[in-house]
C-alpha cells in the first residue's frame, strides 16, 4: 500500500448551543456529519463518532467559522449556512436532492413535505421526501427542522426530543407555527 491510498481522517468536535452540545464532523474543510444534542455530551459524541467514523480533534479555520455560524443560529441570528461545503458523495440521487432543496428554505420559514416533493416534480413523493429528511446526515446545516406536514403539522423529527425539538428550533428562529396564515401570505412570488 502506498501513501497515496491512504483514507483522509474524519474527525468530529462538540460545541455548546442552547440547545446543548451539538457535534460536527469534518474531512479537511469539507462537513461530512452533524449531531443535534443527545441525553449527554458522551452520547452525542459516541453516536457522532461511530455514524462518521470520526476521531475527536481540533477544527480547522473553515469548520470552525461552520460552528460559529451554528450557534449564532441557534441563538436567533438569520444566519445563512448555505456557504458551508458538505459532502453528499455517500448520499444517494434522490436524498442529496432533498437535501439541497431543504437547504434553500431560509431561517423562520417553512415548506411541507409535499411543497418539497413538488420542488423534486412530484407531490406524490411527500412520504419519500420524510425518510430522507428522518435520515439527514447534517441537521442543522440541511434544516429539516423547517420541514412540516400538510396544515403546518409538526410531525416526526429523528433527533433526541423529537418534535419538541423540532418546535424548539422553529422557535429560536422565529418561525410561524399554527398561526393563522395573514391575507396576502399565499400571494409570494414563486
Amino acid at each position: 500500500m502506498s501513501f497515496g491510498d491512504a483514507k483522509p481522517m474524519v474527525h468530529f468536535s462538540l460545541f455548546s448551543t442552547p440547545l446543548g452540545n451539538c457535534g460536527i464532523a469534518w474531512c479537511g474543510d469539507v462537513v461530512v456529519a452533524t449531531h443535534l444534542p443527545e441525553k449527554t455530551s458522551a452520547a452525542t459524541a459516541a453516536r457522532l463518532a461511530a455514524r462518521a467514523g470520526a476521531s475527536e480533534g481540533k477544527p480547522p479555520p473553515g469548520i470552525q467559522r461552520a460552528i460559529e455560524s451554528i450557534i449564532a443560529l441557534l441563538e436567533g441570528a438569520r444566519t445563512d449556512l448555505g456557504y458551508i461545503v458538505c459532502d453528499f458523495s455517500r448520499i444517494e440521487a434522490f436524498a442529496a436532492r432533498v437535501y439541497t432543496a431543504t437547504r434553500a428554505i431560509p431561517a423562520g420559514e417553512t415548506l411541507t413535505y409535499g411543497a418539497i416533493a413538488l420542488q423534486l416534480g412530484d407531490k406524490q413523493l411527500a412520504q419519500n421526501v420524510g425518510r430522507a429528511l428522518g435520515r439527514n446526515p447534517l441537521p442543522i446545516i440541511v434544516p429539516c427542522h423547517r420541514v412540516i406536514g400538510a396544515n403546518g403539522k409538526l410531525t416526526g423529527f429523528s433527533a433526541y426530543g423529537g418534535v419538541e425539538t423540532k418546535l424548539r428550533i422553529l422557535t429560536i428562529e422565529g418561525a410561524r407555527i399554527g398561526e393563522t396564515p395573514g391575507l396576502f401570505d399565499d400571494l409570494r412570488v414563486q
